[in-house]
């Protein structure tokens, strides 16, 4: 951290939060909804020796981490990581094993609410860094699809074409007949994409209802392919929010940013998130932080879920 803040302060605060392993997320805490920051790796080792490691001196050792961090870095795939080069560290390091990871812990709960899985694909980094990171070119994209496929049981997954079913499109789908209700969702997993770029446009071609895809895109309303959306100021997009989830479509929204909130104990994004009817609201505090305030994002009695207080239908059934 102190290496970090050399070169901004501002950074060095923005990701001065931490998180708890998979398991005890969904277990201890209730999470229903998680982010995977990934790298593109295909023939290995392009992250295995952060620049961190090289400006210090040495690897940095830690003992939470249960495994070789250089080792598995030097194979091939899709590495987790925040920021490349000194933001590196993480419970788990690829998308393979983090889905097993979701996989096992969804078959040990059969029963457990639908989990939202964001995936953000990340093709730039911070200075100094020393790397330049693989494109998500169409090809990456649906070796991306193929890990999720292959390794996420067709039983246990929601994808675009589930969905969708007989309708003409996904939009149709959703705004016609809804999502499926609460108890055909239980044990259920499904993936979405979190950019909202030349990623997401890329990913989308040919694409226009997502056919054979394994994640959803936060596209517009109006897009056939639309079903979820990320919409993450709930405080100055409040009432689009209500309007598209009115409409039958899932919602992620933010209740806090770059620690802000955590820091200042200021609770109006998160307030205005959950008055939103956005279905899933993303925190960095299921638990508050000792260091600064009280602030932190919770259901009364630490509930799972409450029923929406805006939807008719769709994800609120």
């Amino acid at each position: 951290m102190e290496l970090i803040a050399v070169s901004g302060a501002e950074t060095a605060r923005g990701i001065d939060y931490t998180h708890e392993s998979l398991s005890k997320q969904f277990s201890d805490y209730g999470i229903r909804q998680i982010e995977l920051d990934l790298y593109a790796d295909p023939e290995g080792g392009l992250y295995s020796s952060p620049s961190a490691w090289k400006l210090l001196g040495a690897p940095i050792d830690d003992p939470r981490r249960q495994f070789d961090f250089a080792e598995i870095m030097r194979k091939p795939g899709f590495k987790i990581i925040h920021a490349s080069g000194f933001d590196y560290a993480t419970h788990v390091p690829t998308l393979e094993q983090a889905l097993e990871q979701i996989v096992a812990w969804s078959q040990s709960n059969p029963h457990h609410l639908p989990i939202l899985v964001l995936l953000e694909l990340k093709d730039s980094t911070l200075p100094l860094s020393g790397v330049k990171p693989k494109p998500f070119d169409a090809s990456t994209l649906d070796e991306l699809d193929r890990v999720v496929l292959n390794t996420v049981p067709e039983e246990r997954r929601w994808i675009p074409d589930t969905i969708r079913g007989n309708h003409a499109t996904l939009r149709d789908a959703v705004t016609k007949q809804g999502w499926p209700t609460l108890k055909e969702s239980m044990g259920k997993i499904f993936f979405a994409l979190d950019n909202t770029n030349g990623i997401r446009d890329r990913y989308v071609k040919d694409h226009p209802s997502l056919e054979g895809r394994a994640m959803f895109a936060s596209v517009d309303a109006d897009h056939p392919g639309a079903a979820w959306m990320k919409i993450n100021n709930p405080i100055g997009d409040f009432e689009k929010i209500q309007s598209v989830v009115k409409q039958g479509f899932l919602v992620r929204t933010r209740a806090d940013a770059d620690t802000r909130q955590a820091r200042s104990g200021d609770t109006k994004m998160r307030d205005a998130a959950m008055a939103s009817g956005a279905q899933f609201i993303s925190t960095d505090y299921p638990v508050r932080d000792e260091r600064f305030t009280d602030y932190q994002v919770q259901w009364p009695n630490r509930a799972v879920y409450r029923r929406n207080p805006v939807a008719e239908h769709g994800g609120a059934r």
